[in-house]
């Protein structure tokens, strides 16, 4: 065990860091997750379910936090979720070539990087606030759901920019529903994968991966970040998914 945490330490790091960023602003930190594994050479079978039971443990405290708040509107939340859970079940359950996966992965990465960089810009209030669309919330949550099982994220990075964008609802409640987003598409997804006969995880990896975003995801619920601004760390982290979402692009299409 000692030998596996050192040849991956820089791993086990990034992951600590990553968990400790996007638990603070109720993130799960999947997509980031996903970008550090596609360029450990780990089985790309693997990366998936890894990216996703990260996800779930960073998400459920962030989740209980917003629950005991009653800052999650359930009547606009439930259609979201509803829809995305048996789509995200399939997502993952859908069995795909590396090459695939990868081609996905990269411009998934991609799309988070823009709609992470831009996002200082669509910042809801409670006077533009929309009405409920219900239909509008179940197309939401049923096309992220499906995207995000497939490729192995809670769809949080999806979800919170385009709330933002429509005017969902104020910036602490489209939080909240995204962290539970998160939380229940990670744990379909999953559910998705394992259905398949090939599904894999080689364990000891990733019960040092868990305890360190157990421990990361703590810490950023507990503590306001001081050196940077939440637009600042946001570009930050959209430079990195996007370098290496590109950098798979490359690899995969050249």
């Amino acid at each position: 065990m000692i030998e596996l945490f050192i040849d991956h330490h820089l791993v086990i790091l990034l992951f600590f860091i990553v968990s400790i960023l996007y638990s603070s602003v109720g993130f799960g930190g999947g997509s980031s997750y996903l970008a550090i594994l596609a360029l450990t050479g780990i089985v790309f079978t693997q990366i998936r379910a890894t990216a996703l039971l990260c996800n779930i443990i960073v998400v459920t405290s962030n989740v209980y936090l917003f629950i005991k708040r009653k800052e999650i509107d359930w009547k606009k939340t439930i259609p979201l979720v509803l829809i995305s859970i048996p789509l995200a079940f399939l997502g993952g359950k859908l069995k795909i070539s590396q090459h695939l996966f990868f081609i996905l992965l990269g411009f998934t990465l991609v799309f988070a990087a823009i709609t992470m960089w831009i996002s200082k810009k669509i910042i809801s209030t409670d006077e533009n606030q929309t009405k409920t669309n219900t239909s509008k919330n179940v197309a939401f949550g049923g096309f992220i759901g499906f995207i995000s099982g497939m490729v192995g994220i809670g769809g949080g990075i999806f979800l919170a920019p385009l709330l933002h964008l429509t005017n969902w609802d104020t910036p602490k409640k489209i939080a909240a529903t995204a962290s539970l987003f998160i939380l229940v598409n990670s744990i379909a997804g999953l559910v998705g994968q394992y259905s398949n006969p090939d599904f894999s995880i080689e364990w000891n990896l990733t019960s040092i991966l868990l305890i360190t975003v157990l421990i990361g995801g703590q810490i950023g619920i507990r503590i306001s970040n001081n050196c940077f601004t939440p637009i600042q760390l946001k570009k930050a982290t959209a430079i990195l998914i996007a370098f290496v979402g590109i950098r798979i692009l490359m690899k995969y299409f050249f």
